[in-house]
């Protein structure tokens, strides 16, 4: 009688814990709860205050160096360049190092706006390096390396010296020349909480709704001419291979409301069989990134493969040595990073591509 008491008992306890479980999980029965070693990967953020800040160093030498190898061909060697992304340096002053505020954010005819002009905490760009750069393989620098290259990124604005060592230890005298350690705000009606004092959350203008004699609304529209719709293209077939944004097929007229259902696309022909080194070699370019700058038959950022292609038809050697050492000018002023990959898989690159780079 005691072993079936003791047996009710413990299908009891458990179907106690069940519930209790069940309770606790918002989502019954979708996905599991994170291990440690799963949000350690992620929980990488560094803060203003610097928590999450792992420790090391790294010299503006030893920065260069890696600057050189893995940024300067998007950034420019003196972090100026504006061919790929926006200018990272310049438009700061030695008073605005001594004031914390960037004197040219005030000009309204000053030509642009450089990162180290706005951003106001050294961690954010601490965080951003290590998160996010190089943009073609992220998360790739070690934390020394990624004090090194922060650390030639200020010597460039004159933050800190040519000799300088930044680490974790000094990394906070570094957040007090930062020279818009000033300029930020949070009394502006959009931040959410109270960590500051007092009250952010009123509104930045007291206008009074009109209830007599109103302006009616205006209604806003915009239109483009059949004869324009695919002036530029089919845009369906003009975007990146990522992402869920999926362009107009603009060979097609503009479907408008009450317009009879699209005809049923016609079943797809048979394929052929798969072509095996077309297959290999889109592995290969997945595998190295090469698919962030480049489409098989459309541009992304760099040429469709196809148009290469075309134009070094049979040409072998001399795509492999353009993987390998990268370029410019070829094909527009966006520049191409090296690709340090093996050789064999350089040619089996080359080899598609100069045979017509087909899917």
């Amino acid at each position: 009688m005691s072993r079936f008491r003791n047996a009710v008992l413990t299908v009891a306890l458990l179907a106690a814990a069940g519930v209790v479980a069940a309770q606790s999980n918002p989502f019954p029965g979708i996905g599991r709860a994170a291990t440690p070693s799963e949000v350690a990967k992620w929980d990488i953020d560094v803060r203003p205050d610097f928590k999450g800040l792992p420790a090391g160093s790294g010299s503006v030498l030893q920065g260069q160096d890696i600057w050189e190898a893995k940024c300067a061909h998007c950034h420019g060697v003196f972090g100026e360049s504006n061919e790929v992304f926006s200018p990272l340096i310049g438009g700061t002053t030695a008073d605005d190092i001594k004031t914390g505020r960037v004197a040219n954010l005030a000009r309204n005819d000053f030509p642009g706006r450089t990162t180290i002009m706005k951003v106001a905490t050294v961690s954010t760009l601490w965080d951003y390096i290590n998160r996010a750069m190089p943009w073609t393989n992220p998360k790739t620098l070690k934390p020394d390396e990624v004090y090194g290259v922060l650390a030639y990124l200020l010597s460039l604005a004159n933050v800190v010296p040519e000799d300088f060592v930044l680490s974790d230890k000094n990394i906070g005298e570094v957040q007090n020349r930062m020279p818009n350690r000033n300029g930020m705000t949070t009394k502006h009606a959009m931040w959410p909480g109270k960590e500051f004092g007092g009250d952010y959350n009123k509104p930045d203008t007291h206008n009074k709704i009109c209830m007599t004699n109103c302006t009616p609304e205006p209604k806003l529209a915009s239109i483009l001419p059949d004869y324009a719709r695919n002036a530029h293209g089919n845009l369906a077939e003009q975007n990146r291979l990522v992402g869920q944004q999926k362009g107009a097929d603009t060979t097609m007229p503009e479907r408008k409301a009450g317009d009879a259902p699209a005809p049923a696309a016609k079943p797809a022909a048979p394929k052929a069989e798969a072509n095996n080194e077309a297959k290999a070699a889109i592995a290969l370019l997945n595998k190295y990134s090469c698919t962030a700058c480049h489409g098989v038959d459309k541009k992304v950022v760099g040429p469709g493969f196809n148009e290469v292609a075309k134009k070094h038809a049979g040409k072998v050697d001399y795509l492999v040595g353009k993987i390998k050492a990268g370029g410019q000018g070829v094909w527009g002023a966006i520049p191409m990073p090296p690709q340090t990959l093996p050789e064999a898989d350089a040619r089996a690159i080359a080899e598609w591509i100069s045979k017509g780079a087909s899917k």
